[in-house]
């Protein structure tokens, strides 16, 4: 192995990993074999967060360009703060857009991380400098395809940056803010913002644009929705029955799917007598919800069931394996 690519793995991996950078440590051929693997992990991590990042704001850039501004559309959230203030500042949008998210990265900075601050920055000066230096054709000035279709950019552009851990949009920082310190729900935070940026663009344009802009955030709201969770919604099923290694044997022969059973407690009755079983752990996709409950009701009817929707998922059998006859 190269001396100076051992100095880098021992130097900027082992070392900060162990924080006694400042001695001469020993480590094992088995211990740089690891940094090499946490080194390539790292570098893989932080390229497909650029990768993420610069389509987001592609996508974003060309939704803005393309299609919101030059039909005067807004959208929620700091993006349509910046659209309605350049609308009647007649300030350049890549300004705004920085000027308005300042806050928000700061307070992300405070409340989520420095990493968060970092990438969110690099994000939302990415797309004021795209605004700034690239242009787009107009695509239409059909008010409907501007609406669902501008939405549709703008929503996918903030959820591919969502996905490379920054944002374009910094509302939802406040939200998290705002849901930690008054106990209500980040929904009904950013639900609020929206309304009132609605209301805004009502007396300040005119109620038609801020219906048509309504509709544009709804189109980008469910984008970035599917850009986030993905195609398949997965659904976590705890299954209790006195029967679980047939419902084991289910979910993994007649489902294809993997399972996780651990040994818990059941009780019922007002003397609350408790009795040991299995209890079974498994994710479904949400189209299988209807197949499981079928199988479930064929081997147990009594059976205690109890699913959970579920945002995202890393490692395991996810995937449906396919079974072999």
């Amino acid at each position: 192995m190269n001396s100076l690519f051992r100095s880098i793995i021992i130097n900027q991996v082992l070392k900060k990993k162990y924080k006694e950078s400042n001695e001469k440590l020993v480590f094992s051929e088995y211990e740089i074999g690891k940094g090499i693997r946490e080194l390539k992990i790292t570098f893989f991590s932080y390229l497909r967060d650029a990768i993420y990042i610069g389509l987001g704001i592609a996508s974003a850039a060309f939704g803005l360009e393309s299609f919101l501004l030059p039909n005067n559309f807004i959208d929620g959230g700091a993006t349509g703060i910046s659209l309605l203030s350049a609308e009647l500042l007649q300030m350049p949008i890549s300004l705004l857009i920085v000027l308005v998210n300042i806050p928000f990265i700061v307070l992300g900075f405070n409340v989520i991380g420095k990493q968060f601050a970092i990438k969110a920055s690099i994000a939302i000066v990415g797309l004021a400098l795209a605004m700034a230096f690239f242009r787009f054709p107009q695509v239409t000035q059909d008010k409907l395809l501007v609406a669902v279709f501008g939405g549709f950019f703008l929503g996918a552009g903030i959820g591919l940056s969502v996905r490379g851990g920054g944002v374009l949009d910094g509302t939802e920082v406040l939200a998290i803010f705002l849901s930690r310190k008054f106990g209500t729900t980040i929904g009904d935070i950013i639900t609020l913002i929206n309304i009132l940026i609605f209301s805004a663009a009502a007396y300040l344009l005119s109620i038609e644009a801020a219906l048509y802009s309504m509709l544009t955030y709804l189109s980008a709201s469910k984008t970035l929705d599917f850009v986030i969770v993905g195609v398949e919604e997965y659904t976590g099923v705890t299954i209790i029955s006195v029967h679980s290694e047939k419902m084991r044997v289910m979910v993994t022969d007649i489902l294809g799917r993997g399972v996780t059973v651990y040994s818990g407690k059941r009780g019922f009755g007002k003397h609350g007598h408790t009795h040991e079983t299995d209890i079974v752990y498994t994710v479904i996709t949400r189209l299988e919800v209807s197949k499981l409950n079928t199988e479930v009701e064929k081997i147990d009817p009594n059976a205690f069931v109890v699913m959970n929707s579920i945002k995202d998922t890393k490692g395991g059998m996810i995937k449906k394996r396919v079974l072999q006859h």
